[in-house]
């Protein structure tokens, strides 16, 4: 490794610990205050549970790629199959259940933002009730999804196959049988086209009962002084920023990982690069949040003060 690219892969390194760090942090963060809100309140919100889930799939999944990392990195242990298989299996998991529970946070503010007379209405006091179900039932699907990882992931400490998908130094993606590689393909590939559909159906939604308030209100008030939002609609314009972020760093995702496949061989700057925007949604998205609530803030600031 020359001295140029030595430099890249040590800032680009930096970096991704710099970024699971902060992660990890503003997820726990935003875990407590929601746990807090929803055990310990009286009415806590619809979003509370989905909100606080969604930050423990993060904490987990960056606690997975930092544990990756290290080997990718160039630790002098080298993993057997057993380790490859739970740590990319659970790093799959993990990121199948995120982009669910961001489509199930979507879909629960447009039912919590629906005037009384939508159709949506009717969920607004079953939506608490059956979050939990909707949760389990995410749960078992993404467990059967990633299960192809604990038959195709396997240990390669010698790195000799030219046939092998490298993950980390240490474990790689051996091809499959063309029906489970397709299976699989299909299932994860329809999911993801159906939660980014549905986010867009309710994304729209909100945007148009948001604009659709604005003109009531410009109608109503005739002084030139906007009045101010409601906890319902800063929470929404909250969720659709990141709903917006969710989407670029999907598809940037995409956009890396193809290029890893297309290449079919290992280098650690450009997995370094892969994993950096790879996680860059579960550590960005808590700051969003937090940067909303102002009970979060107000602590922090207390916190800082003393």
């Amino acid at each position: 490794m020359n001295k140029n690219r030595l430099s890249s892969f040590i800032d680009i390194r930096n970096a991704f610990f710099s970024e699971v760090a902060i992660g990890i942090l503003a997820n726990t963060i935003l875990l407590l205050f929601h746990a807090h809100n929803f055990l310990l309140e009286h009415r806590p919100k619809s979003t509370d549970l989905t909100i606080g889930h969604l930050a423990l799939i993060h904490i987990v999944m960056l606690l997975t790629v930092a544990v990756m990392a290290t080997d990718t990195f160039g630790s002098q242990k080298t993993w057997d199959d057993i380790k490859c298989k739970l740590v990319v299996y659970l790093y799959s998991l993990m990121r199948g259940l995120s982009i669910c529970t961001t489509c199930l946070l979507s879909v629960l503010q447009a039912i919590t933002l629906s005037p009384r007379n939508s159709c949506l209405a009717k969920f607004k006091l079953q939506s608490s009730h059956h979050n939990l179900y909707c949760i389990l039932f995410l749960w078992v699907f993404n467990m059967f999804i990633s299960g192809y990882f604990l038959v195709s992931t396997v240990a390669t400490p010698n790195m000799t196959s030219a046939h092998l998908l490298h993950v980390t130094e240490s474990c790689s993606l051996r091809p499959m049988i063309h029906f489970l590689r397709y299976a699989q393909f299909v299932l994860r590939t329809l999911q993801d086209v159906c939660l980014l559909g549905l986010m867009a159906l309710s994304s729209g939604y909100m945007v148009t009962l948001l604009y659709r308030h604005k003109r009531q209100t410009q109608h109503l008030h005739s002084t030139k002084l906007s009045p101010k939002a409601s906890p319902e609609e800063r929470a929404t314009q909250t969720i659709l920023l990141l709903m917006s972020f969710f989407v670029v760093m999907y598809f940037l995702d995409i956009t890396v990982s193809w290029f890893s496949r297309m290449l079919w061989n290992i280098d650690s700057v450009r997995m370094c690069v892969q994993m950096l925007v790879g996680n860059g949604y579960a550590s960005i998205s808590p700051l969003v949040l937090i940067g909303t609530e102002k009970r979060i803030i107000e602590v922090l600031k207390y916190i800082r003060v003393k």
